[in-house]
């Protein structure tokens, strides 16, 4: 039996050297995924997927890691991704979620979910640092993958532009936290806040700090939620009724984003999302 040749990686390609290694060995349509929000104790998980198109027409001038870009930067790739790619898919997963679920089963499921939505069904699929399985085509996880595989640097930029925004939003609902300066991570500011005023209701109550903040660390990470902030019975985002706070004072504002896991896929029909099983949730906090 022959064994077929190796697939060769170009430096001279730069961040488009796996994607364009990948289609001369005959996938086409690369898919990459990546999150936003993993290590934010406020507000929701970000996940989103995106295939460039080959050639020219796929590279994007100054796309990389959307950490390491300004947020005029940001925006300007945002706009240029979603011009040029072939398809794209954006997942939220509500900071309630996190909690009843656990992190990495949410950031997982995100992910899959985003995969899933894409009308251009990928090839192959490339994320950042975790695997996915259960996609029905071959992946690699690739370590930094938003700073070497251009598909996972879009879908980078997608998901933390999408949570800026959001996070910007949620600073005029929560007012006194920062969220539009600290996007809701661990800082030395947003941890004064949290002891000075108690958690709101987009906070992640499984996390350690805005546990201690609320007087909760002694219980495990999922009881930490209190009842009033639970999601509504009928399912429906931001339903009447404010939910009263941790100890029964003035209530606690919900969220549009506190009802259900919101999937948006722009300019795409998304799929229902598939179910999320269990999982032990995790600690965080650190950008």
């Amino acid at each position: 039996m022959l064994t077929p040749p190796r697939a060769v990686v170009r430096r001279e390609s730069g961040i488009y050297a796996l994607e364009r290694a990948l289609q001369r060995r005959g996938f086409p349509n690369v898919a990459g995924a990546d999150e936003a929000g993993r290590g934010a104790c406020a507000g929701p998980l970000v996940a989103a997927a995106a295939v460039l198109p080959e050639g020219r027409r796929g590279e994007i001038d100054g796309l990389t890691d959307s950490k390491l870009l300004t947020p005029a930067s940001r925006e300007r790739i945002y706009a240029e991704v979603v011009r040029r790619a072939l398809a794209y898919a954006v997942v939220v997963i509500p900071a309630d979620e996190v909690d009843a679920l656990g992190l990495h089963v949410c950031n997982l499921a995100a992910m899959r979910r985003a995969l899933a939505a894409l009308s251009t069904r990928p090839d192959y699929v490339l994320t950042d640092g975790f695997g996915v399985d259960g996609l029905g085509v071959p992946g690699l996880a690739v370590w930094k993958g938003d700073q070497v595989a251009a598909c996972v640097a879009a879908a980078s930029v997608l998901a933390k532009v999408t949570r800026d925004r959001i996070m910007v939003d949620l600073d005029a609902r929560f007012p006194g936290y920062g969220f539009a300066d600290h996007k809701g991570y661990v800082t030395a500011d947003h941890n004064a806040a949290l002891l000075r005023q108690g958690p709101c209701a987009e906070h992640r109550f499984s996390y350690v700090n805005v546990a201690t903040a609320s007087g909760r660390a002694g219980s495990p990470p999922r009881a930490r939620r209190p009842e009033g902030l639970a999601r509504p019975s009928d399912g429906v985002a931001g339903s009447a009724g404010a939910p009263a706070d941790r100890d029964g004072g003035e209530p606690m504002e919900r969220s549009g984003l506190a009802g259900s896991t919101v999937g948006v896929a722009f300019g795409e029909h998304p799929r229902l999302p598939a179910p999320v099983g269990e999982d032990v949730a995790m600690e965080g906090g650190v950008r």
